[in-house]
Order: structure tokens, then C-alpha cells, then sequence
């Protein structure tokens, strides 16, 4: 159990205190704001907002560029998604009703997951760029250079988009793409060394299957 704490610990020695603040500020908002998606909350989006601002940053400076402009597109679509679940609440101006996603809307994500997944690639194909904080003066080498870590991140961005996008749409199916998602993010931010984040995916997880559960009840009921 040491030898577990020790690991998880070992990372966060180099990192500055104002990161690590807001790493748990970020996560705990994070959370905050699928316990609210869970409950079918409009609040979900007002705390998702500020989490997932934080971790534009954060993700950033951490290298994973692909999760930094996820993260950039949930805070537009929060911002899409608060307007539209704001036209949709139920008497007590809170809460929404949720439906299934059609084909339709299963080939409309496939169309945004295969677009995402290959602008990633784009984006990291001018890492060396952007590590150079974009120094355009430096002789830079661009190239075929993706790592395995290049087309998890690439692929996972597809993913919690159309999560994003389906959960904006009201549709009960977007839990399924948050849970494989999470899933993935957890040994991914281990491996990186964001033991904070990791255990914050983890929570996604229990939540988003309940969540799932929750909003599979309330299409039934509206059917």
C-alpha cells in the first residue's frame, strides 16, 4: 500500500503548489458537475464550466494537447448546452427531459469522432512547435513522430465530444461514451503522473453508470 502511495505521491514533488491547487479545484468542480448531469441538474454546466476552463491550462502544460482542446470545446458547449437546457427545463426551471439518440445522431458522432480524431493528429504532428512555445525562428523537425500515447489522446477527444454533444442534445446514450472514456482516462493519467485527475475518472466512472441508470429511467417514463 506504501509502494501505491509512494507512486501516486512521486510526481506531484516537482509541481509547484498553485498547479496542484487548482488540479484539485478542477476536479473536485469536475466531479461537482457530473453529479449534477447525473441528476439532470441544469447546474451542471455553470461548475463544468470552471472546471474544464482550469484544465485547459492544465492539460496544456501537461503535454496533452488533445485533451486541452477538449476541454476548450466543452466550455463552448457548456456555454451551447446551458442555453439549450435552459429552453428545455421542466416547471421547476432545474431539470430536463432526456431521450434516446437516434441513427441520425449515431452517424452524425461517427462523421465528428473520425474530423477530431484526425485533427489531433494535425495538432501533434507541430508538436515541436508548440513545445517551442511557437518560436517560429527555430528549425523545427515535423514528422510522422506519433506516440501510442498520440492516437489514445486523439481517440479519446472523439469520444468525450460526442459525450459533450449528446449530453447538450439530451440524449440518455451520452453516458455510454463518458464511461468508455473514463475508463481509458484512468490509467492514462496514472501513467502520466496525475494521481489527482486519475482518481477523479475513476468517481466519473461510478457516476456516469449511474448516471446512465437514472437518465435510462426518466426516457422510460417519457415514452
Amino acid at each position: 500500500m506504501s509502494e501505491i502511495l509512494a507512486y501516486l505521491i512521486e510526481p506531484y514533488k516537482t509541481y509547484e503548489n498553485f498547479q496542484i491547487i487548482l488540479e484539485c479545484i478542477a476536479a473536485f468542480l469536475g466531479i461537482a458537475s457530473v453529479f449534477f448531469s447525473m441528476k439532470r441538474n441544469i447546474w451542471v454546466y455553470p461548475t463544468g464550466i470552471v472546471s474544464t476552463f482550469l484544465y485547459i491550462y492544465l492539460y496544456f502544460n501537461w503535454g496533452l494537447y488533445g485533451e486541452s482542446l477538449i476541454n476548450f470545446y466543452y466550455t463552448i458547449m457548456s456555454v451551447y448546452g446551458w442555453v439549450l437546457w435552459r429552453k428545455n427545463t421542466e416547471e421547476d426551471h432545474v431539470h430536463v427531459q432526456v431521450y434516446w439518440a437516434s441513427k441520425q445522431d449515431y452517424l452524425k458522432a461517427a462523421g465528428l469522432f473520425v474530423f477530431t480524431f484526425l485533427f489531433i493528429l494535425a495538432v501533434y504532428y507541430y508538436r515541436p512547435l508548440i513545445d517551442s512555445g511557437f518560436n517560429f525562428a527555430l528549425d523545427h523537425q515535423l514528422g510522422f513522430f506519433y506516440t501510442a500515447v498520440d492516437y489514445i489522446d486523439a481517440s479519446l477527444t472523439g469520444i468525450f465530444l460526442i459525450g459533450m454533444w449528446m449530453m447538450a442534445k439530451q440524449k440518455v446514450d451520452n453516458w455510454i461514451f463518458w464511461i468508455i472514456g473514463d475508463l481509458i482516462m484512468i490509467p492514462l493519467l496514472l501513467y502520466k503522473g496525475y494521481a489527482i485527475s486519475s482518481i477523479q475518472y475513476l468517481v466519473f466512472t461510478i457516476l456516469a453508470v449511474n448516471g446512465l441508470i437514472e437518465w435510462k429511467k426518466n426516457a422510460r417514463m417519457s415514452q
